[in-house]
């Protein structure tokens, strides 16, 4: 919101929304009253002193008047610009330093994984931590409210890491000591693994359906095809164009980890090279003028998975049926990590447990050589 000049009656008729929202005063510097979404409203003097951010909570609207809080702020400003120490600081708030890091940090995150990260702090992290001092978050606040997300473990999960980047980048804008994330070292929910894995048959089984369906629905089978083929992510095909399918390859201007190219199969190339091109998207939308959307896509393997009797597999499940079956042939974890597109090593090691079987088949196939036995 724009600042303005506060007024007693702007105040007393400021409504709460689902968001803590600050209005600033015009005419002095920093001065402000901040109202959550419980409705309580507070009065705050925001500045740096010697580079450093500072809050002075200067005390409940509803205890004191817009005058005396303008008074107090005054007061502080003219200390300090004496070369007195400031007194009355206040605690900086834990959701006011969320808020910095969502907009100053929040360039970092593709939209989308934004959009996420927002819906995982407002639900799982600020009704929580809301209202307490950002530099007074200790370990144990961490775990108990970690411990409290057990029901949704998933949930717990994927916050958990929300909030450490919140708390890791108050260090950096010096409203916590560097080195104080309590969140380090905070152990995760043991889940199953959601990942699913195709075996041969499967694989076989699915193929046959994609080509029955692609004479009815041409662009959605390519698509799955492509995503069998390629281990790239839906978003990666959904959304790719024409202009970036050359030298019989994809070179992607953007992805979950950047610009990246996928070397393509023989194979991949003809579902490519068989495509009509009139537009820029390689799967444009029947019904406007973008892309095919997911949501026509998704009811579209609901249909094929069902035809193939696989019924528990996400489309998700063909990058990682493509990685098995990588490996499964030889290919290095290295290799793999590249074929998929991952930034971190680590990534990738989670398909090492597939190996498992093949590294049982060689030491049986030793055995008898190694035995005397042949």
């Amino acid at each position: 919101m724009a600042p303005s000049r506060l007024t007693q009656s702007q105040i007393d008729n400021l409504r709460p929304g689902q968001r803590t929202r600050n209005i600033r005063d015009k005419e002095l510097k920093g001065f402000g009253v901040r109202i959550l979404p419980s409705g309580r409203k507070s009065f705050f003097l925001h500045r740096q002193i010697d580079g450093r951010r500072v809050w002075h909570a200067l005390g409940d609207a509803d205890a004191i008047t817009l005058e005396c809080a303008r008074s107090k702020a005054t007061s502080l400003l003219v200390s300090r610009q004496r070369g007195d120490v400031p007194v009355v600081v206040g605690p900086v708030p834990f959701e006011s330093v969320a808020e910095e890091v969502f907009q100053r940090y929040g360039r970092h995150w593709k939209p989308r994984t934004l959009k996420v990260n927002l819906g995982y702090y407002r639900k799982q992290i600020l009704p929580w931590f809301e209202g307490r001092a950002i530099a007074g978050i200790t370990r144990s606040d961490v775990r108990q409210w970690f411990a409290s997300l057990h029901a949704t473990p998933v949930a717990a999960d994927r916050s958990a890491p929300v909030l450490s980047v919140i708390l890791r980048q108050a260090e950096v804008y010096g409203y916590r000591a560097q080195g104080s994330n309590p969140c380090t070292g905070i152990k995760r929910y043991r889940r199953r693994g959601r990942e699913r894995f195709l075996t041969n048959d499967e694989i076989r089984r699915l193929s046959k359906v994609i080509d029955q369906h692609h004479d009815s629905h041409p662009l959605h089978a390519s698509v799955i095809r492509l995503l069998l083929l390629t281990g790239c992510r839906k978003s990666e095909i959904l959304t790719l164009r024409w202009s970036e399918y050359r030298e019989g390859n994809l070179h992607l201007s953007d992805s979950k980890t950047g610009p990246r190219t996928v070397w393509l199969s023989s194979a991949a190339r003809r579902i490519l090279d068989g495509l009509p091109r009139s537009g820029p998207w390689v799967f444009p939308s029947p019904c406007r003028d973008s892309h095919l959307s997911e949501g026509s896509l998704e009811k579209a393997w609901r249909r094929i998975r069902a035809n193939a009797g696989i019924e528990d597999v996400r489309l998700h499940d063909l990058r990682h049926s493509y990685a098995s079956v990588a490996l499964a042939h030889g290919e290095t974890i290295l290799t793999i990590g590249r074929l998929l597109g991952h930034n971190d090593p680590a990534t990738t090691l989670k398909y090492t447990h597939l190996a498992d079987a093949t590294v049982h088949e060689a030491a049986e196939a030793l055995a008898p050589i190694l035995a005397g036995e042949e």
